[in-house]
């Protein structure tokens, strides 16, 4: 056990972390491994002062976990305030319910869940980084601050180390795993970080017990400095960790730990132990907790993806400046605050989770006042494209759907849910009185679900049944055309072939064309037209619609940043599409019929961000529900025209 009480080079380390987690994220854009140094410390300390108390009688849970608050929520809650205040203020209303929900995770630390949750959503993997996402680091500090006294004290001493170093491999192991099959998960997965902890607390117990000579001191303190800087730059971190790879910065900072004091004026341990540097460790948590707000609200402000060194020199600055105000005039006299640690606790929440309720409760109700009627005549939507059209309507009337409602803005399927990491096939479908006068299968990707919003009414109208088969970015088509390669994404298609034939429907709905975007050429892959013929063959018409554009932009984010006649949130319909649809002088089977809707898009010469006075997507490339459901009339013409239900139905 571990008998040198003070390690100024700890500090020192810290400092070193914060720096490269600061400098990664404002200039790099990517992951440094920082944030993983800090986990290997946290698990160093705490093992150690949790050991030497323990030496001296029962852990005293209570008082344990209250220092922890008071040394946790502070700066934590102020920055959350903070966050609320300039969110309101500075970001879009599509970003509001967002930024709610990860506010109120954070407060809770439960944010690492709440991004592990959003990763498996193939909607909400299309979101922008949310101002709070590196809470994600300090809710799983939470949780091991909770969870790793009980462990200590409930383990005999003499066999503490044969138990961290089973955590430490079954976490690693699982670590590896969960990786390599679902990368995104993995990053926010406590279970995964466990092993960083306990690799830091073994150190605790045995860093002492390893002789060491003066210059392998020297040596090791600066090979450990090197590793933990040049990690980040040969790592391609955001993809890698937290597998095997985050060995590296981890046995870095081990091998800064090892080396210690060194005795040496050449020591990385004089580096480490200045003045400057125990400072900036001193500051280290509120500098982390300030600078990705920062740098989100400034890209926010200024319109930027990008930060040039003088606008990431400015945001260190202000970070820095206010981590000095919240380390000396909120942390500090926090930690002399004698009302009862929990009592304290819980009245500094109050404010944050007060605040927080109540910006969703009136973001709610901005919401519903906007939700559409049908046939609103303020709210034509396609109909507004339509031959002969005269809008009858109130001038200017505030567009729907409500930006900040866009993100639940796609089209439901019922009670069934897209994973893009869900290998087995989900059936959804709608109600109908048995039985349905026709069924129709909407299978493939999330460009297929939008469909879902303009069939339903005529569904419901009509007695049909709309039977979903849906995967997110998945098209329907015998290879994989999003990502190269993707055997899941290929194996669900052939499973969705097999059930269509099997539940033979009276058609199939899925998406014709790819890649109406600029730069790219409108086609029809192989694969689509594969499939289609699979289905074809047993008989079974097919349905294909030419897609809806794609941008490199948001064209909603762009009409709440400029305006609705801003000409930088429209794009020229020759850079999406092609003059002729592309699938036109492809041989298909009679059963295969193309629909058109290019022009409930588009008008002749733009693609507006906004038609009918309905915002037409709710990110890069998703139609909006509400603008889809106005197109009802349209596809049920173009449906029943191509089916020949139309004249089936016709009256006689």
């Amino acid at each position: 056990m571990t008998e040198r009480r003070y390690r100024p080079e700890l500090q020192g380390l810290r400092a070193i972390a914060v720096a490269l987690v600061v400098v990664y994220h404002v200039w790099l854009g990517r992951i440094s491994g920082g944030v993983d140094v800090f986990f290997l410390i946290s698990g160093f300390l705490l093992t150690g002062q949790l050991v030497r108390a323990r030496a001296r009688g029962p852990i005293r849970f209570r008082q344990f976990w209250g220092k922890v608050l008071k040394r946790l929520l502070p700066a934590a809650l102020t920055v959350l305030l903070a966050v609320i205040a300039a969110s309101v203020l500075l970001l879009p209303e599509a970003r509001w319910f967002q930024t709610i929900r990860e506010v109120f995770a954070s407060a809770l630390f439960l944010e690492n869940w709440r991004l592990a949750v959003d990763s498996a959503d193939y909607f909400t993997q299309h979101d922008q980084s949310s101002v709070v996402q590196h809470f994600w680091s300090l809710s799983i500090q939470g949780q091991f601050y909770l969870v790793w006294p009980l462990l200590i004290a409930l383990v005999a001493r003499r066999f503490l180390t044969t138990t961290l170093v089973a955590v430490f491999a079954g976490s690693l192991a699982f670590s590896v795993v969960l990786t390599a099959v679902d990368q995104p998960l993995a990053y926010f997965h406590s279970l995964t970080r466990v092993w960083e902890f306990a690799l830091g607390g073994l150190l605790a117990l045995f860093i002492d017990r390893v002789p060491l000579h003066r210059l392998a001191r020297v040596l090791l303190g600066w090979l450990g400095i090197a590793g933990l800087i040049s990690c980040g730059l040969v790592l391609t971190v955001g993809e890698q960790f937290p597998g095997y790879v985050a060995l590296w910065p981890l046995l870095s900072a081990a091998a800064v730990l090892l080396a210690g004091a060194s005795g040496s004026g050449f020591g990385a341990d004089r580096f480490l132990g200045s003045r400057p540097m125990t400072y900036v460790g001193d500051l280290s948590y509120a500098l982390y907790l300030w600078h990705w707000p920062i740098l989100v609200f400034y890209l926010v402000a200024r319109g930027r993806t990008e930060i040039g060194p003088v606008g990431g020199l400015a945001i260190i600055g202000l970070s820095a400046g206010l981590a000095v105000l919240t380390h000396h005039f909120i942390e500090n006299p926090a930690r002399q605050v004698r009302v009862r640690t929990y009592r304290f606790a819980a009245i500094a929440m109050v404010p944050v989770l007060l605040a927080t309720g109540g910006w969703q409760v009136a973001a709610r109700w901005k919401a519903d006042s906007y939700a559409l009627a049908a046939g609103d005549p303020d709210y034509p939507g396609a109909r507004a494209h339509t031959p002969g059209f005269e809008y009858r309507g109130a001038p200017d009337p505030p567009l729907t759907p409500a930006f900040l409602s866009l993100p639940e803005e796609y089209a439901s399927t019922g009670d069934c849910e897209i994973s893009p990491r869900h290998e087995e096939l989900s059936v959804c479908s709608t109600e109908f009185h048995d039985p349905p006068s026709k069924r129709i299968v909407v299978a493939g990707d999330s460009h297929s679900q939008q469909f879902i919003a303009a069939l339903r009414p005529v569904a419901e109208q009509k007695n049909w049944q709309i039977i979903s088969m849906l995967r997110g970015g998945c098209p329907f088509s015998t290879d994989s055309e999003s990502v190269p390669g993707d055997q899941p994404c290929i194996d669900w298609n052939a499973a969705v072939a097999e059930e269509i034939l099997a539940i033979a429907p009276d058609a199939v709905f899925t998406i014709g064309t790819r890649d109406a975007r600029p730069g790219l050429v409108e086609w029809t892959p192989p694969g689509y037209v594969a499939q289609w013929r699979k289905i074809a063959a047993a008989g079974i018409p097919v349905l294909a619609a030419r897609d809806n554009p794609r941008y490199d932009f948001s064209p909603s984010a762009c009409v709440d940043a400029n305006g609705p006649a801003a000409p930088e949130c429209a794009t020229s319909r020759a850079d999406l599409f092609a003059p002729e649809p592309p699938y036109l002088g492809i041989d298909v089977p009679p059963e295969v019929s193309f629909l058109d809707f290019s022009d409930y898009y588009c008008d002749p010469v733009v693609c507006p961000p906004v038609i009918g006075n309905v915002l037409l997507y709710l990110d890069d490339n998703h139609v909006t529900a509400t603008y889809m459901s106005t197109m009802a009339p349209m596809v049920e013409e173009a449906v029943e025209t191509a089916l020949g239900w139309a004249t089936a139905d016709a009256p006689s």
